[in-house]
C-alpha cells in the first residue's frame, strides 16, 4: 500500500526561502539602525522623524491585504507568487539604496520629504515581495511537522541579520570606514540595498511553482476586479477572523513582538546610562553586544531547541513553554544589568532570546495549520490573505511600537544626550523588563486555550486528501472503494465451515493480551515500513542505521518481510533482513516513470542474485493505478524471470486480488500470485470481514492456474475516517489482527500484515487512515501494549 508524496522539503530549498527571510529581517533591521542620523546628523525634528517611521509603515500594513489578493489570484505560467517576490525584490532593493543618498547641504524640509516619498517606494516594494514570499513559505509543504522545520530553517537564517545589523553601529561611526557618518550610511545604504535585493531574489528563482494559467478557481484580474476587490479584501479579513485558532495566533504575536519592539530601543540608553552613567564611549561594543550575541542565541540555541520541542510537546506547548522560559530571561536581565559588570547580561540572554526566537517560528507553521482549517471551510487556498492579516498585525504594531517608544520616554522624562535622574533611568528599566513580560503573559494566557492539535490537523489534512482523491480519475493504491469483491464473486466459489473468535464478551484487556500472544508468536510475514518522521520516499534516502534499528525491533516477532523498493536505500532492507534470518519478498517499485523502472528493474535482479531475496515482486498495484499497460507490465515481469533463470527466486507482481480475477495473462506470466486483501478497503464491518477476507483468498485461488498464494497485504488501521460500515480503532485493528493470523495459521496461509510502522507521510495521500495501519506507532512504540 505504498504510495507518493511530496510532504517532505529538501534542505536546498529550505535554505533558498531562508535566504529570502534574511533579506525580508535585514532590511527592517538595517532600517532601525540607520533611521538614528536622521536626528543625530541632519537635524530632523523628533516629530519629523516620527511621522517618517509611523507612516510609511502604515502604508505598508495596508496594501498587504491588496497584495494578498492579487497574489492569491494570479494566473501565470510561473505560478501564483515567484513573479512577485522578484518583482519587489528589486523595488527595495533601489528603494533602499536611493532611500539614504542624503546630503546636509540639501535642507531639514527638502531631506524631510526626500525621505518620505523613497521610504513609500522601498516599503511598496516590501509589500510586492513579503506577501507572496511569505505564502510561498506557507504552501512548501502540508505537512504538520515539516511546516515547523521550514520555519525553523528560515528563522535560522534570518536571525543573521539581527546579528550583523548591530554592527553597523560601529562601521557608521567609525570614519576609517567610509569617511563621516552620513558618508558611511550612503555607501552602506548601496551595499545593504543591493545584497539583500539579490538574497530575496533566491526563493522566486530557486522554489518553483506549478502553472496556475489555466486556473478557473481564481479571481480574474482586471481593473475592474481590482476596483471591487475591496469588498472581497474585507469579506476575506471577515472570514479570516472567524476561525478563533487564527486570532489568537494574531492578538499574541501582537502583544508579544510590539512590547517588545515598544521598548527595544531601550537597550543601548540601558547600557549606556545605567551601566556606563551617560558616557558612550566607554560602552564600546557593548550596546552591539546586547543585539548580536541575543541573536547569536536564537540561532544556534533558541531555534533548534524550540523544534524538537514542537515535535515532542506539540506547537501549543512549545510556545507556552518558551514564552514561559523568556519571562524568566526577562526578570533576569532586571538583576543581571550590573554597572561595572557589563558582561554579565550575557548570561540572561539565551533565555530572553526564547521570546522573539520562537515566535515566529511557530507561529508561522501554526498559520500554515490554521490555512488548511479555512480551504476546508472556504474550499479555497489563500496562503497571501492569511499571510497579510497575519503580517498587517505585526507591522501595524511597529509602527504604533515607534509612536509608544516616544511617549514611554516622555513619561518617564527620559532625554538623550543629557544627563538624566535615577528615577528616568529607572523608569525605562521598568518599561525595558515590564512591558514584554505583561505582553508575554496576556499571549500565554490567549493561547492556553488554542487548540488546533497535531491530531485535529491530521483530520483535516484527512478530509482535504479525502475531497482531493475523489476528484482524481484513477486511483493511487489499496483504497479502491467498496463493489468489487461482491461483484466477482460467484457460485463456483464455496467456503468449508470455519468457527472464528467470538469477541462478545471479551475486555479491552482480553483482546490486548490475544494481541499480543499472536504477534509473539511469530507471523508469517510483515510489510517493512522504512521512513521515519518527516522523510518521504520522493526526497529521502534511507539510512542502514534507521532500517537495522527498525528490523531490531520487528525481528523477533516475524518470519519474513517484504519491502516496496529496490533504490535509494530500499535495497538495503532484504540485506539486513537476511542477516536476521529473516525472509524476504523484495519490490521494485514500478510507475510510469521508464527510466526509474529502469533503474528498479537492474536493483531487483542484482539483489536477488545476491541470495537474499525469496520472492521478487516486479511493481505494486502498478495497473491497480493505470501507470502502465499490461502488456508491458508482464514484459518487466519476463525480463526479471529470464535474469534469474537458475536462481532460487520465485517472481510474482503485488496487485489487488480482483485484478487477477480480471487478468488471467497476469496470472500466466507470474511464478507466484501476491494478492493484496483488504476487507477494510471494501467497507465491511469488523464483525463480517474475516468472512470476506477468506472469500478474496478463495476467489485468487480459484484462478491462480494452481500457481501458490499469498496474501501480500491485509490489515485495519487504528485511526481515521470511517470507510462506509469499516470503522477504524484500535479495538478493530487488534480484533483484525488476531482474528486473520488465527485462520492463516489453522488454514496453512502465508500472511503478511499491512504494516510495521505508522507512517505519517501517507496522511497526504490517503488522509489520516494512510498513516495509521502499523503495529509500532511512528515513534517505534507498541501501539497496543
Amino acid at each position: 500500500m505504498m504510495s507518493k508524496t511530496t510532504s517532505n522539503v529538501p534542505m536546498g530549498k529550505k535554505i533558498a526561502f531562508g535566504l529570502g527571510m534574511l533579506a525580508n529581517q535585514m532590511f527592517p533591521a538595517a532600517m532601525g539602525i540607520f533611521m538614528v542620523v536622521l536626528i543625530q546628523d541632519y537635524g530632523l525634528s523628533t516629530l519629523m522623524w516620527g511621522i517618517l517611521f509611523f507612516l510609511p509603515r502604515l502604508f505598508d500594513s495596508f496594501t498587504d491585504p491588496i497584495m494578498g489578493f492579487i497574489s492569491d489570484n494570479t494566473r501565470s505560467i510561473w505560478g501564483r507568487r515567484r513573479q512577485y517576490v522578484l518583482l519587489g525584490a528589486v523595488i527595495m532593493g533601489i528603494g533602499f539604496s536611493l532611500l539614504w543618498q542624503m546630503y546636509i547641504d540639501d535642507g531639514v524640509d527638502y531631506n524631510f520629504v526626500y525621505f518620505l516619498i523613497w521610504s513609500l517606494v522601498f516599503y511598496l516594494g516590501l509589500t510586492i515581495f513579503s506577501v507572496p514570499y511569505v505564502a510561498m513559505g506557507y504552501e512548501m509543504s502540508d505537512d504538520f511537522h515539516e511546516r515547523t522545520n521550514i520555519m525553523a530553517v528560515a528563522q535560522s537564517i534570518g536571525q543573521w541579520a539581527w546579528v550583523i545589523a548591530p554592527w553597523f553601529w560601529v562601521v557608521m561611526y567609525d570614519d576609517n570606514w567610509f569617511g563621516s557618518t552620513t558618508d558611511t550610511t550612503r555607501s552602506l545604504g548601496i551595499w545593504v540595498g543591493v545584497t539583500c535585493a539579490i538574497l530575496a531574489m533566491v526563493p522566486a528563482i530557486f522554489i518553483k511553482s506549478k502553472s496556475t494559467k489555466d486556473d478557473q478557481s481564481l479571481t480574474p484580474l482586471t481593473l475592474k476586479t481590482l476596483g471591487g476587490s475591496l469588498k472581497q479584501i474585507l469579506n476575506n479579513f471577515k472570514e479570516a477572523f472567524k476561525i478563533p485558532v487564527f486570532r489568537k495566533l494574531c492578538y499574541s504575536t501582537f502583544l508579544i513582538f510590539n512590547a517588545f519592539n515598544v521598548v527595544a530601543g531601550f537597550s543601548f540608553f540601558i547600557v549606556v546610562y545605567y551601566l556606563f552613567n551617560g558616557d558612550a564611549g566607554a560602552a564600546g561594543l557593548w550596546p552591539t553586544l546586547l543585539g548580536s550575541v541575543g541573536a547569536l542565541a536564537t540561532t544556534f540555541l533558541v531555534i533548534p531547541i524550540v523544534t524538537r520541542m514542537s515535535k515532542t510537546m506539540g506547537k501549543k506547548n512549545a510556545f507556552l513553554v518558551s514564552q514561559g522560559i523568556s519571562v524568566f530571561g526577562y526578570i533576569m536581565l532586571w538583576f543581571l544589568f550590573i554597572p561595572g559588570k557589563p558582561y554579565m547580561f550575557l548570561f540572561a540572554l539565551p533565555f530572553f532570546s526564547f521570546g522573539i526566537g520562537s515566535l515566529f517560528t511557530l507561529m508561522m507553521s501554526m498559520t500554515s495549520d490554521v490555512i488548511d482549517i479555512d480551504e476546508l471551510n472556504t474550499g479555497k487556498r489563500r496562503e497571501g490573505v492569511f499571510g497579510a492579516i497575519y503580517w498587517l498585525m505585526v507591522k501595524f504594531g511597529f509602527a504604533f511600537a515607534g509612536l509608544a517608544t516616544g511617549a514611554i520616554m516622555t513619561l518617564v522624562g527620559f532625554v538623550p544626550d543629557t544627563e538624566n535622574t535615577e528615577a528616568s533611568i529607572t523608569g525605562i528599566r521598568l518599561f525595558y523588563s515590564g512591558l514584554p513580560i505583561l505582553g508575554t503573559l496576556g499571549a500565554m494566557w490567549i493561547m492556553h486555550s488554542y487548540d488546533l492539535t497535531e491530531e485535529r490537523a491530521l483530520e483535516i489534512s484527512a478530509e482535504l486528501a479525502k475531497r482531493k482523491v475523489k476528484k482524481k480519475t484513477k486511483e493511487i493504491s489499496s483504497a479502491y472503494g467498496a463493489g468489487h469483491l461482491l461483484s466477482v464473486l460467484n457460485n463456483d466459489i464455496k467456503l468449508e465451515a470455519y468457527s472464528e473468535i467470538n469477541f462478545d464478551n471479551r475486555s479491552i484487556e482480553d483482546v490486548k493480551t490475544m494481541f499480543l500472544d499472536k504477534l509473539n508468536n511469530r507471523l508469517c510475514g510483515l510489510c517493512f515500513s522504512p521512513y521515519v518522521e518527516g522523510q518521504s520516499p520522493d526526497e529521502d534516502i534511507l539510512s542502514e542505521s534507521q532500517i537495522r534499528r527498525r528490523m531490531e525491533i520487528i525481528a523477533p516477532f516475524t518470519i519474513a518481510i517484504r519491502s516496496f523498493s529496490c533504490t535509494e536505500g530500499n535495497e538495503l532492507i532484504p540485506r539486513v533482513a537476511h542477516e536476521k534470518g529473516l525472509n524476504s519478498i523484495a519490490g521494485a517499485w514500478i510507475s510510469g516513470d521508464k527510466e526509474r523502472n529502469a533503474k528498479e528493474i537492474k536493483a531487483l535482479i542484482e539483489l536477488a542474485k545476491t541470495g537474499v531475496v525469496n520472492v521478487a515482486a516486479v511493481g505494486n498495484e502498478v495497473l491497480l493505478r493505470g501507470e502502465v499497460s499490461e502488456v508491458e507490465l508482464i514484459g518487466y515481469i519476463n525480463e526479471v524471470k529470464q535474469a534469474l533463470n537458475g536462481f532460487d527466486v520465485a517472481v510474482g507482481y503485488v496487485d489487488t486480488y480482483y485484478e487477477y480475477y480480471n487478468r488471467p495473462k497476469l496470472v500466466e506470466a507470474t511464478d507466484i500470485i501476491l494478492a493484496n486483501c483488504y476487507p477494510f478497503w471494501e467497507g465491511f464491518g469488523i464483525e463480517d470481514s474475516l468472512q470476506h477476507l477468506r472469500e478474496m483468498y478463495a476467489l485468487t485461488k480459484h484462478v491462480s492456474q494452481g500457481k501458490k498464494v499469498i496474501i501480500a497485504e491485509t490489515g485495519w488501521p487504528s485511526q481515521g475516517a470511517a470507510n462506509e460500515d469499516a470503522h477504524p480503532s484500535q479495538l478493530n485493528a487488534m480484533r483484525y489482527f488476531i482474528q486473520s493470523q488465527e485462520w492463516a495459521s489453522k488454514e496453512n496461509v502465508e500472511i503478511f500484515h499491512f504494516s510495521s510502522f505508522d507512517e505519517t507521510w501517507k496522511v497526504r495521500v490517503e488522509g489520516e487512515l494512510g498513516a495509521r495501519w502499523g503495529i509500532w506507532d511512528k515513534d517505534e512504540n507498541l501501539k497496543y501494549n
